[in-house]
């Protein structure tokens, strides 16, 4: 990886309705409103850009809410936006969420003419009573109308969004999901279980979950099926075929630099983290003053960064590479964690692979409480 580029995140927080589980900072919208929040944005880049000295731009990853909510004309502005302000890198990655029933080939038209390259399609279930039931405003033929829209725009790089876990499904349902959307042979898959998150209306209810011992199985039924069809898993929640791995997220886990623009967009820059405001006025008002804009700023120490490297980094199968946590921190890990690290692979949660430690299967269903341990003390 280049150290000298940088990834980007912008975030439209516009949905035509909110899911039943979503807890993401984002909401229905007029017209008016997006355009405001465009140009809002659009100082942003503008006052962040002017500090970066053309440094080049490797990734790009518009999300939401419902990215594919504007307009042509209103994500236009932003787009154009986006080139003027940025140098991005010959083969850049320029990814853009989007929920069926809001894509259009006139939309798909605009994204492909400023450069983006890849789609990412949020479907959740082919079951259209799931779907009811999860709150989306889709069914399973307006995705696949979106797919097909997608792939007759140019898109050879599509992402497919797959839920797991959710109220009354069984293990065959969700096997079948599965083959059901790899026969579409997209080229990324990502398959998460649901997590119920307090002040959402799933919270309020009494919901029909599997158990545990089903989750397991859906779990690594997952990691099976796709790779029968030719799926790596390369991160926790995250399939691909070889060569189509999402950079973007990628480079969260391997804590490259990234910047984020929006309503309460997060950045990691240099040691410093930080989060925009979640406050849609004061955004809208300053948000050329980054200084008013940006909340929760944190200098990582030393130990916190270490830390970070050994959360982020276990999340992918590859795990972490022995010689660049020295590069970057130093010191050798063993240094640092050696006993840790040969604790958890006594007992099998954890294998050392030439120069590379890593969860095993084992490992990542209870990941939460090792990656406990990595803590350091100040």
């Amino acid at each position: 990886l280049n150290k000298d580029t940088l990834e980007l995140y912008i975030h439209i927080p516009f949905c035509i309705k909110k899911c039943d589980y979503c807890d993401f900072l984002s909401g229905p919208s007029t017209r008016a409103g997006q355009e405001a929040y465009i140009y809002a944005l659009l100082r942003e880049m503008e006052t962040v850009s002017k500090n970066l000295k053309k440094r080049p731009v490797d990734t790009v990853f518009i999300g939401g809410g419902t990215p594919s909510v504007p307009e042509c004309d209103v994500m236009e502005k932003l787009l154009q936006g986006l080139r003027d302000y940025f140098l991005f890198s010959a083969d850049a990655e320029v990814t853009i969420e989007a929920n069926p029933g809001t894509l259009t080939p006139e939309k798909l038209s605009i994204y492909r003419k400023y450069g983006i390259n890849r789609i990412s399609i949020g479907l959740q279930s082919p079951n259209n009573k799931e779907l009811a039931m999860l709150g989306r405003i889709h069914n399973y033929a307006q995705f696949l109308e979106s797919f097909q829209m997608a792939r007759e725009a140019g898109f050879s790089n599509i992402n497919v969004d797959l839920m797991f876990a959710i109220p009354g499904q069984t293990g065959e349902a969700w096997r079948q999901h599965l083959r059901q959307v790899a026969e579409l042979n997209p080229e990324h898959i990502s398959a998460y279980s649901l997590i119920i998150e307090e002040g959402t209306p799933f919270a309020q209810r009494e919901l029909d979950l599997p158990d545990e011992d089903t989750e397991y199985q859906m779990y690594e039924d997952t990691a099976e099926i796709l790779g029968t069809y030719g799926y790596q898993q390369y991160e926790i929640s995250n399939y691909a075929k070889p060569g189509y791995m999402c950079r973007h997220n990628a480079g969260y886990w391997q804590r490259r630099e990234y910047l984020g623009f929006g309503l309460g967009a997060s950045s990691l820059y240099r040691e410093l983290r930080f989060s925009n405001t979640r406050r849609m006025q004061e955004y809208l008002t300053d948000s050329g003053k980054l200084e008013q804009i940006r909340k929760e700023v944190t200098v990582l120490s030393r130990n916190e960064q270490i830390e970070e490297f050994m959360f982020l980094g276990l999340r992918m199968t590859e795990g972490i590479s022995e010689k660049l946590f020295k590069e970057t921190f130093g010191v050798c890990i063993m240094d640092i964690y050696g006993d840790i690290l040969q604790k958890y692979e006594a007992i099998g949660f954890m294998e050392h692979i030439e120069t590379k430690w890593c969860l095993t299967r084992k490992g990542i269903h209870v990941s939460n409480h090792i990656l406990a341990d990595f803590l350091l003390d100040e």
